[in-house]
């Protein structure tokens, strides 16, 4: 158990001894950040843990782990479990913006919430939320009451927001690492003590909860001027005393930023709270009712270590653990000679299939060096060749003897290796495996090697299982090996002190990397036959193995940004947002703080006299985008202005200030990286950075895409499949009406207002015209009344009309939506046009949310995966059929439905048609594929 190094702080500002507060009465409550718990366990545990109806449970899995880590290093009596019950608090009534930057939970913890507040249960634990405030605020009621009783409080989180509450019988404890935070620590972290960590976050803000601060002002400078002045209302009384010129203008400009910041971080410490402290006595232990919900999830291993655990008190419980064993007869060597890497060559030439591996130092492939190179050339026989290990202290060892770790390092130079392994690697006769075998692609490209043929067994499992369970070896090998791997946290450790792979002693890398080499070969062999046997070898063959190369090529080339236009942009968005600050303010009057909710409503609904302010609890007025939005279609100038600022806001922080970081010199490129084996319907998902999200329909959004530029002489090429997804409406539900408008080339969205709402063409209006198309797409993603109702600005009995009218109309889409629904509710999941099978966890879910979720995605996936799969069957011919043609086009994105190519000026003609060509080729339906293409200096232009 920790050790309690509490002590209390005066009112001198001094620390006491312990001993010097009231009498206690020797209770130490335990507050467990619940929700912190969550997201650490969600980004820490992979996604690829799942149950086998697909149910994700990665989370769940690391939360547990987590309890029962805690539970077995501390001897407690009380422990209460907090978590948020929702996003919205109080703090959005003070400031709308707070956290609006963070994104919607990921859709693969969604289902997981309530699943961890069943495991809290099981624990025997108190779970406790409340409505409209934060984990933060409940835990900081808690620690008041027990303070005030005499009690010591230990919060278990390591959430700096909390420290502001250490002290007087309060400490903090960082669950992972066992370390106590007490106010030293406070002290070492922000500069004060902890009664003024709430005047330093005002000041620095927190660009993660979006709280604004005061700009230029980080943590050291705000814990100078909080000890300077003393708090912070004295520091902005007095900010012209401040000698630096820039620091006193931006603490006189933004004083009301500064205070409600404050209030923005401040914790509430009285909720009231149906839960007393006595209510988080912990039971005697429920071991049936706990195993009973791990194996309900599928934890074995979790099954084992509570049995074990509870094996002394009960013994009927006692169970031997499982032997992890490595691969049966498994036998490992480390190259670190030239005969003997000559020797393996040989042998894998003769193998004819071999697994492969890179080991490097980085998990991004364009910033990432080699470090070794592993290989199987049959199941238990593989080897690790080391090329960039180091010992810490002298760089990279070459080959030789060399003292390091208290071992004898040796290593072939890397050039050597690479020359030794490039015949082999780019032999048409060895089939080389990898596990997400497009980075490793990557990293060879780099070093001259062209990896073929290949095979990738993280694309077959895909194939097979999408959305079943996760797809990571490691996962796998336990699945379907029932073998446990090494995992690269036992070698590399996490998070400050983890070290990189170049650094871990040759003897674990050997074991870790050939492990992995050999673990891919055997899973190859597994699946090679399920794909035959199962009827998916098409999908994997035409489809998925063909993108290793083609978007691992892609990857490695990225797109050129100019970062003098994000700069200039970013000045301009500057400038932008404050001419329409002054606009606003002349709208209103008299100046204000435009980024202040409280400001804002108090303006409109007070000043303004405007209808329909409502207050929170707080007594401010909401002053939400869909507040906004109403006050702005009624007319009211000053709302649309305001949603102008803020929208204008975000774009700048988000796009024109961040992405300039993401550019990798010398070449000015940004190198997105494109999940292959993601999502449920196959499509590709761009990620650090996300270049699939950046907006087109806005001025501003599109001004962001002019920054994508490419080399003097070259264009960007844009090719766009049209109305891709409605034309695959048309076809898989055989709409007639639809698929005759397709083919006589009328407007689909006007075709479909004069049959939904009886308007001849002749007579159509433009916003007869948008309401059908806003059906039009809304029906592919089940678009409810309500949001329709909300989209077009009309009553939800309106909008439900406008969609029973469509599918009477349309009564094919009816009919093949209910057969959809009732097939995945048999089988549990809906295919493609291709045979691709999208899996939907929770369709028979007992929750109505879960399993209405599941419905609406079993309409789209057949839709969005065949539109997927066609893009797909695209990108896999284009960079050949371009090299055949003599052109020296290059494929850089893919976003969606749209290839984004780059080529020089004189091959642009050339390199639209054979893009066109292919891809409106790539399916055979009954509704012809339109493809659009656009040439320009930059995307905007070209899109």
């Amino acid at each position: 158990m920790p050790t309690d190094t509490t002590s209390a702080t005066v009112a001198n500002g001094q620390s006491v001894p312990e001993t010097a507060l009231p009498a206690q009465s020797g209770r130490t409550y335990y507050l467990v950040d619940g929700s912190g718990y969550i997201f650490r366990a969600f980004h820490t545990i992979p996604m690829r843990v799942r149950k086998a109806d697909g149910v994700p449970t990665n989370a769940v899995y690391g939360f547990c782990s987590m309890v029962m880590k805690l539970l077995a290093d501390i001897d407690a009596e009380y422990i209460g479990v907090i978590f948020d019950a929702s996003r919205h608090n109080f703090r959005n009534d003070i400031y709308d913006a707070y956290k609006a930057n963070r994104d919607e939970p990921p859709e693969e913890l969604r289902p997981q919430f309530g699943l961890i507040r069943e495991a809290t249960a099981a624990f025997g634990l108190a779970s406790i939320e409340r409505d409209g405030f934060e984990a933060d605020d409940i835990i900081a009621t808690f620690a008041r009451q027990a303070r005030e009783r005499g009690d010591k409080v230990i919060i278990v989180s390591s959430d700096k927001d909390l420290m502001q509450l250490v002290g007087d019988g309060v400490t903090m404890m960082d669950p992972m690492k066992n370390v106590v935070i007490d106010v030293e620590q406070v002290r070492e972290k922000f500069g004060v003590e902890p009664k003024c960590v709430v005047d330093v976050q005002a000041l620095a803000g927190d660009s993660v909860d979006n709280i604004p601060g005061v700009p230029g002002i980080g943590i050291k400078t705000a814990a100078q001027l909080i000890a300077e002045f003393g708090d912070l209302d004295t520091l902005l009384d007095n900010a012209g005393r401040i000698k630096q010129p820039k620091r006193r203008q931006n603490l006189i400009d933004h004083a009301e930023s500064a205070r409600i910041s404050r209030q923005l971080v401040r914790l509430d410490d009285t909720v009231e709270m149906p839960e007393t402290l006595d209510d988080m006595k912990v039971p005697e232990p429920d071991a049936v009712k706990l195993i009973a919900f791990l194996d309900h999830m599928e934890f074995p291993s979790l099954v084992s270590r509570t049995k074990s655990r509870l094996a002394t008190d009960h013994p009927a419980l006692r169970v031997e653990e499982p032997v992890n064993d490595t691969p049966s007869e498994a036998v490992y060597t480390l190259v670190q000679d030239r005969e003997t890497l000559d020797a393996w060559i040989a042998e894998a030439g003769y193998a004819g299939v071999i697994g492969v591996d890179t080991e490097t130092n980085s998990l991004n492939a364009a910033r990432a060096d080699l470090v070794g190179i592993s290989m199987a050339v049959r199941p238990g026989r593989a080897c690790y060749i080391p090329v960039g290990h180091t010992d810490g202290t002298e760089g990279t060892l070459d080959f030789g003897d060399r003292e390091g770790d208290g071992e004898r390092i040796r290593q072939l130079p890397l050039d050597e290796v690479i020359g030794a392994l490039k015949p082999l690697f780019e032999d048409d006769s060895v089939m080389k495996v990898g596990h997400n075998l497009k980075y490793d692609y990557q990293i060879l490209r780099r070093h001259g090697i062209r990896l073929a043929p290949t095979d990738d067994t993280l694309l077959m499992s895909y194939v097979l299982d999408g959305g079943t369970y996760g797809h990571g070896l490691d996962e796998l090998a336990k699945r379907l090996l029932d073998h446990t791997c090494i995992s690269y946290v036992e070698l590399c450790g996490k998070g400050k002190t983890a070290i990189t792979f170049d650094k871990v002693p040759l003897d674990k890398a050997l074991d870790y990397a050939a492990e992995d080499a050999d673990i891919t070969l055997r899973l190859h062999k597994l699946f090679k036959s399920r794909l035959v046997g199962e009827r998916m070898a098409t999908i994997y063959e035409t489809i998925e193995r063909p993108l290793v190369q083609v978007v691992g090529e892609m990857e490695s080339t990225g797109i050129r940004v100019d970062r003098t236009v994000l700069e200039t942009m970013s000045r301009d968005f500057g400038e932008r947002l404050a001419t329409l600050e002054t606009e606003i303010h002349r709208l209103a009057g008299h100046p204000f703080n435009v980024g202040s909710p409280k400001q804002v409503g108090e303006v409109l609904f007070d000043e303004m006299g405007i209808q329909g302010g409502k207050k929170g609890k707080t007594g401010a007025y909401s002053t939400g985008a869909d507040v906004l939005e109403m006050l702005a279609a009624q007319g009211h100038d000053i709302a649309a202005r305001l949603l102008d600022w803020r929208q204008l806001s975000k774009l700048k922080s988000t796009y024109t200030d961040a992405l300039v970081h993401d550019i990798v010199e010398p070449a000015g490129r940004v190198h997105t990286s494109f999940s292959l084996a993601a999502t449920n319907t196959g499509r590709l998902s761009s990620n650090d950075p996300n270049l699939q999200n950046i907006p087109i329909r806005t001025e501003a959004g599109r001004k962001i895409r002019t920054a994508f530029v490419t080399e003097p002489g070259w264009k960007l090429i844009s090719v766009d499949y049209s109305q891709i997804e409605l034309r695959l409406v048309a076809d898989i539900a055989d709409i007639q009406a639809l698929k005759d408008a397709f083919r006589q080339g009328i407007d689909i969205h006007a075709m479909t207002a004069s049959q939904v709402f009886g308007v001849p063409l002749d007579q159509m209006t433009p916003e007869t015209r948008r309401k059908a198309k806003a059906i039009n797409f809304g029906i592919i993603y089940g678009i409810s009344g309500f949001g329709l109702a909300a989209q077009l600005g009309i009553s939800q009995g309106e909008a439900n009309q406008f969609i029973r009218t469509y599918l009477e109309r349309f009564g094919e889409l009816k009919a093949w939506m209910d057969e959809t629904r009732k097939f995945a509710r048999e089988h549990g999941y809906v295919s493609t046009l291709f045979g691709r099978r999208c899996h939907m966890p929770g369709i028979k879910d007992p929750n109505p949310a879960r399993r209405n979720f599941a419905e609406r995605q079993a309409i789209n996936a057949p839709i969005q995966g065949t539109a997927a799969d066609i893009i797909k069957k695209a990108m896999g011919p284009l960079p050949a059929a371009l090299a055949a043609a003599g052109l020296d086009a290059r494929m850089l994105l893919q976003v969606h439905d749209e290839l984004l190519l780059e080529a020089p000026a004189d091959q642009c003609d050339r390199t639209v048609e054979i893009a066109r060509d292919i891809m409106m080729n790539a399916a055979t339906l009954s509704v012809p594929l339109e493809v659009e293409a656009g040439i320009g200096d930059n995307w905007a232009e070209a899109h």
